[in-house]
């Protein structure tokens, strides 16, 4: 019978020229064939010249000598076989040692609920032709035992206990060696199977032990409520004791942690370090009027604490807050990791660590999953390698595997990083202990994400009051069955004698007093608010309502101004600028001297640089944001000649602030999760997201509406995040036209966001630097110019910035009497100017065009105040490029009602209402922009419109005819 697969040629080189290598240094040292060999080459004597090496890659080695395998040695011909056949023979073997490293985890014992091993054809001896004698034969086998020889029947024995255990490991995708190799040998080695100690033992014991002990206590106290236990996985808990244990070792002074709602309870209170007391109160639910209208369910709540380790050393732990959206807080965490190492100045990454904890069924099931693994190993979003954990409950809700991914396993997508993923049996905790040890020493070697894939199940149902029999009569019938991780792991150290009975019931009912104690503290204290002052790095800023009092003076002297201009134009003298951005570069050095007035792009970098140079942190990311989606910001130069980059906001001031300013992965969730954790711990920095096209924002939505809109509100959490969305109706179709500014709108209450419309780059750079300069946080939505980017109108004097601050409200720039008004134009963004246009052109100085630049917090008493002089009757008329159904317009028409100051009428112009935000054609677009400025002036004796008015559509018009 012949094998299954022909001898490669040429073969195995590296293992020939490894031996190569041994008989340079020893010629004795290797076989006698392989000595008459490389003896033939000339080399032995060094007759070729120092350094000579022959290329072994150029010719069969069938051909031209003798050829072994990667993990063959200095092997003999056994009872006569020539060298020849006894080589093929080590091949096979090499294949099978081969095979178990790709293919073994199939074969692992991972299912808690499964005794099904699946037949794999290539783990089996019969597919290489071995024979019962074979099995006896000793074969090379160097990464599996200490002389590098071994039995067939060892080396099986070895494989099936590596590979086909309670652990299954992914690692032979990684295209680099050494880190493939590295893996291997901790593997194959004796570490990775080492027995733990028996203090490491007790130490299990005793966290199952907190978390089952946990879990039964809430359901018998608190029957029928929520908790969404950890039972069935109850081995997360002894995992993330030991990942903090082994982290702290490794130079870890800080973890951020992210996890849905299964088993958080458990780990806050057994890992975190919250009190019972706090989630025993949280479940009594006495004080219901400190958080009418707000806060958030108790298994979303996020933690902090200093915890010690057993060695004693210290490491902060820092739960995130997280909604239901699950997945969603993924890159939250990786940005706050990253903003910490930068804050601690950890340009290696080593000091703070980010392990986040998945279901299965959302870790396969999410795009964002994909999103957040795509950052990992980007310069701008890398954190040093994140620990993902996946708490496998072969189960999402009531979808089962097979309806729920389409490949073999929960982590798939994880294969696109080339990282290990450990598939680990949860009722294993010593193999549980075994995977986080190793991941978190792969971690801190080669600084790249790591996967676990912990094996476990569901006890109860989705939640407590849930019946997963009606779905999976059969799983729960076995899983009734089961004892919990802890009975199960306790009565095997009972059977090595690891452990007594006395000694685990002393741990069980330790834990029962101090519950009980606990939840007795919870029913006579009185728990109020959380303080609403902040610490730490957030000591000193605020958040609930607007003040105006608040506003800084955000102006800067010219000289200042004018000299950071002039830096800006500046690059190396052997740096050699795009022809067509030299003329870009020569303007900024005439708006420097005041004979240019500031575009766009020079009134953003001017806020950028200012605030830089005051010593800020400055951190832009977005698609395409180094250049702008639309060539205006131009914020790192490429060598037109050597292709090199220069990045002028680095080169500012010797002690200026870090400034980032990079192009992001085509994501928008994951990216702008990222920025919204990087600005958490970060307050007093200046962080932006940028859309390509503001229309693309609705990608992140659940960002937008879980964490930026109700962050505050739900977990008193602040961030001043900078959403810059390029927003404008110029006739680029229904997908490039509107940033959804009604979205935002709708979102708004309590002062919880900024939204923004500046016509001027003087507005935009004050609005930029009261960001910062204001000690109320938060999130500033910024509807940002495109066409306008170049509109001759929209400029500004430098003069504008050096006074003042940004503007809610522009009056009439034109200086118009409002008590001789017929009418007031209330408008927001690139209108303006099309609005001003068309007033020259009609002549009508009877109409004031007022800018409505700050959108939310609502400015009620600047407009009040500025219409205040118009007659009774006056209609003030709002106009916007938007549908009716979007844009400002019924955000407004709620807020100011029928009238302003009881006495003026009020009313607007816009679009009819549509599903789709804009035309597709620029001819209708057009055409319609006419009809909206021709209805937002009317008659000059139409001094009556207390109505909103549409311009007539296509659409209309064919339904008309029809």
């Amino acid at each position: 019978m012949q094998a299954h697969s022909e001898w490669p040629e040429p073969a195995n080189l590296e293992f020939v020229e490894q031996l190569y290598a041994d008989y340079l240094r020893a010629p004795a040292g290797v076989a006698p064939e392989w000595q008459r060999y490389f003896a033939a080459l000339g080399d032995g004597d060094g007759s070729r010249g120092t350094g000579f090496r022959p290329s072994f890659r150029r010719r069969s080695l069938f051909a031209a000598g003798p050829s072994a395998p990667a993990s063959a040695g200095p092997l003999s011909p056994v009872n006569g076989e020539s060298m020849d056949a006894m080589l093929r023979l080590q091949h096979r073997v090499d294949r099978l040692i081969r095979a178990f490293r790709v293919r073994g985890h199939m074969q692992a014992r991972i299912d808690p609920l499964s005794d099904f091993v699946p037949y794999v054809p290539q783990l089996d001896p019969e597919y290489y032709d071995f024979t019962l004698d074979d099995l006896n034969r000793r074969f090379v086998c160097e990464t599996m035992c200490g002389d590098g020889r071994l039995t067939l029947q060892d080396i099986l024995q070895r494989l099936r206990a590596t590979y086909c255990g309670a652990v299954g490991v992914q690692y032979m995708h990684i295209d680099d060696l050494k880190v493939r190799h590295w893996l291997q040998d901790r593997i194959e080695g004796g570490s990775f199977k080492a027995e733990l100690s028996r203090a490491q033992q007790l130490r299990i014991l005793r966290m199952l032990t907190d978390a089952i002990v946990f879990e039964q206590f809430i359901r018998r106290k608190f029957v029928g409520a929520k908790s969404f236990s950890l039972e069935g996985a109850e081995s997360l808990v002894p995992l993330l004791d030991l990942a903090i244990e082994q982290a702290a070792e490794h130079g870890v002074r800080e973890i951020v942690l992210g996890m849905a709602h299964r088993g958080r309870l458990n780990v806050l209170a057994n890992i975190i370090g919250k009190s019972p007391r706090e989630i025993f109160r949280e479940f009594e639910d006495k004080d219901p009027e400190l958080y009418m209208g707000g806060g958030d369910v108790k298994y979303h709540m996020g933690y902090s604490s200093d915890h010690v380790t057993a060695t004693g050393r210290p490491v902060h732990l820092s739960l995130c807050f997280n909604p239901s959206h699950l997945g969603f807080v993924s890159p939250v965490v990786l940005g706050r990791v990253r903003a910490k190492q930068d804050r601690a100045g950890d340009a290696d990454r080593q000091e703070v660590m980010g392990l986040v904890i998945h279901g299965d069924a959302a870790f396969a099931g999410e795009g964002i999953t994909q999103e957040t693994l795509n950052l990992s190993l980007l310069e701008s979003y890398r954190t040093g390698g994140t620990v993902h954990v996946i708490v496998n409950n072969q189960i999402g809700f009531t979808t089962p595997p097979a309806q729920g991914r389409s490949g073999n396993y929960a982590t798939s997508v994880a294969r696109m990083l080339r990282v290990p993923i450990f598939h680990v049996n949860g009722e294993d905790p010593e193999a549980v202990a075994r995977c986080i040890q190793l991941a978190l020493d792969f971690r801190r070697e080669f600084q790249h994400d790591v996967v676990i894939d912990m094996y476990c199940y569901r006890r109860l149902g989705h939640n407590e009051g849930d019946e997963p029999s009606f779905t999976q009569p059969l799983l729960y019938r076995l899983i009734e069955q089961r004892p919990s991780v802890r009975d199960a792991y306790l009565q095997r150290l009972l059977e090595l004698g690891g452990v007594t009975r006395e000694e685990a019931d002393r741990i069980a009912e330790k834990r029962q007093t101090h519950l009980e104690e606990q939840l007795s503290l919870a029913r006579t204290d009185h728990c109020g608010m959380p303080p609403s002052s902040l610490s730490g790095i957030w000591k000193g800023y605020h958040g609930e309502a607007e003040s105006t009092a608040d506003d800084p003076e955000t102006g800067l002297p010219r000289e200042e101004l004018a000299d950071l201009l002039t830096r800006l134009s500046v690059v190396p003298a052997d740096f050699t600028v795009h022809p067509k951005l030299k003329r870009v570069l020569d303007q900024r050095r005439e708006m420097a001297v005041d004979r240019r007035p500031l575009d766009w792009a020079a009134g953003e970098a001017l806020a950028l640089g200012s605030l830089a140079i005051e010593g800020c942190r400055i951190r832009l990311s977005g698609q395409d944001c180094e250049r702008g989606t639309f060539s205006h910001r131009h914020a790192v130069l490429h060598d037109y000649q050597k292709g090199g980059v220069h990045r002028p906001f680095q080169k500012l001031s010797p002690a200026q602030g870090p400034v980032e300013i990079v192009n992001s992965p085509l994501s928008e969730a994951g990216v702008m999760g990222f920025e919204y954790g990087y600005s958490l711990d970060c307050p007093d920095g200046l962080v932006l997201w940028e859309a390509q096209f503001g229309d693309f924002v609705n990608v992140a939505q659940v960002i937008i509406d879980q964490f930026i809109s109700s962050g505050e509100d739900k977990w008193r959490r602040l961030s001043g995040l900078v959403l810059l969305l390029p927003h404008g109706f110029e006739g680029m179709g229904p997908e490039h036209s509107s940033a959804r500014l009604e979205r935002f709108l709708m979102l708004a209450a309590e002062d919880n966001l900024q939204v923004a419309q500046p016509t001027t780059p003087a507005q935009f750079f004050h609005l930029l630097r009261r960001q910062v300069r204001r000690r109320w946080r938060k999130p500033l939505v910024v509807m940002t110019p495109k066409s306008m980017l170049r509109h001759p109108q929209a400029v500004s004097p430098l003069e504008d910035c050096t006074h003042g601050r940004f503007q809610r409200v522009i009056p009439d720039p034109r200086g118009v009497d409002m008590r001789n008004v017929s009418r007031v134009l209330l408008c927001s963004g690139k209108l303006y100017y099309d609005l001003e246009a068309r007033r020259q052109k009609l002549g009508r100085d009877d109409v004031a065009i007022v800018r409505l630049e700050q959108l939310y917090p609502y400015p009620r008493a600047e407009i009040e105040q500025l219409l205040s002089p118009c007659p009774a009757g006056t209609n003030v008329i709002w106009v916007q490029d938007e549908p009716e159904n979007m844009g400002a317009w019924r955000f407004l028409r709620v807020t100011v009602s029928m009238q302003f100051l009881d006495r003026l009428p009020f009313s607007g112009v816009c679009r009819p209402a549509s599903a789709s935000p804009a035309t597709g054609s620029a001819a209708a677009h057009q055409a319609e922009q006419e009809q909206l400025l021709a209805s937002a002036f009317g008659g000059e004796d139409d001094a009556e419109r207390p109505r909103t008015e549409t311009i007539i559509s296509a659409k209309q018009l064919v339904a008309t005819e029809a």
